[in-house]
């Protein structure tokens, strides 16, 4: 577990996977799927991705270069490995959102030792 974390930690990282489950995608089309992610961090995290062996870049000798990331055999097993926890996600969505609602101030913050 502790290994898969390692290759798809991170705020975007399992974003990119679910992204990238689709087909290739060029950078520019990534970063409009994925609301809120800087440029920056984006290239970052694609190219971890892809220094995992988790994600292939592709560069088209056209003018001006075409640049696609796809998934790699073992990135495409890593994301069928994740697709149960997507199915959790959706199938808890509602009671999730009632859970992490803000309440009243408690007088403790409940732990949950892990």
């Amino acid at each position: 577990m502790s290994l898969a974390i390692d290759v798809v930690g991170g705020k975007w990282k399992l974003h990119l996977m679910w992204v990238l489950g689709a087909g290739p995608q060029r950078f520019g089309q990534i970063r409009r799927l994925l609301e809120g992610v800087s440029e920056k961090v984006l290239a970052e995290n694609l190219r971890h991705l892809e220094s995992t062996g988790v994600v292939h870049r592709e560069i088209y000798p056209e003018i001006p270069p075409r640049v696609e990331y796809s998934l790699t055999p073992l990135g495409e097993a890593l994301r069928l490995a994740l697709e149960p926890l997507e199915t959790w996600g959706d199938e808890n969505r509602a009671a999730l959102a009632t859970a992490t609602r803000p309440s009243a101030p408690q007088s403790s913050p409940a732990r949950i030792a892990l």
